[in-house]
């Protein structure tokens, strides 16, 4: 995942060059989405049927990359949640703003019963 968010790209900008602040959001949480969110979080993201944003940790970064380091495991759906084919991460369980997007490498239908998981290293983050 690499494709920054319209809002990171901004923060970056003005915490590097512009000697303005920035506060990093203490957890990140992992949001899915059924159509492309772009760098501008338009899309459409999953709603009802239990789903909710998760949690997700990453281990220091080597090289511009950093690695998810534990399992990332959504709510059971309790409703179909249509064709996952995209994912965020985002600075706040809800709302809030995206900060990485990127497309499944394989979309994913959730229906009722279901449990979305990303498995630990599954998820990478790369600044190159």
């Amino acid at each position: 995942m690499s494709e920054m968010s319209n809002y990171l790209e901004n923060a970056l900008i003005n915490v590097t060059l512009r000697a303005t602040s920035y506060t990093a959001p203490t957890t990140i949480y992992v949001a899915l989405y059924t159509s492309d969110p772009t760098d501008a979080n338009t899309g459409t993201e999953v709603s009802g049927g239990s789903y909710a944003r998760t949690s997700v940790t990453f281990a220091a970064p080597s090289n511009g990359v950093s690695l998810s380091n534990a399992d990332c495991t959504f709510p059971q759906a309790t409703a179909s949640w249509g064709t996952v084919g995209w994912i965020g991460l985002m600075d706040a369980s809800t709302s809030g703003n995206l900060l990485y997007h990127t497309p499944l490498d394989a979309s994913k239908t959730i229906d009722n019963g279901d449990i979305f998981k990303i498995a630990s290293g599954s998820l990478s983050v790369t600044l190159s």
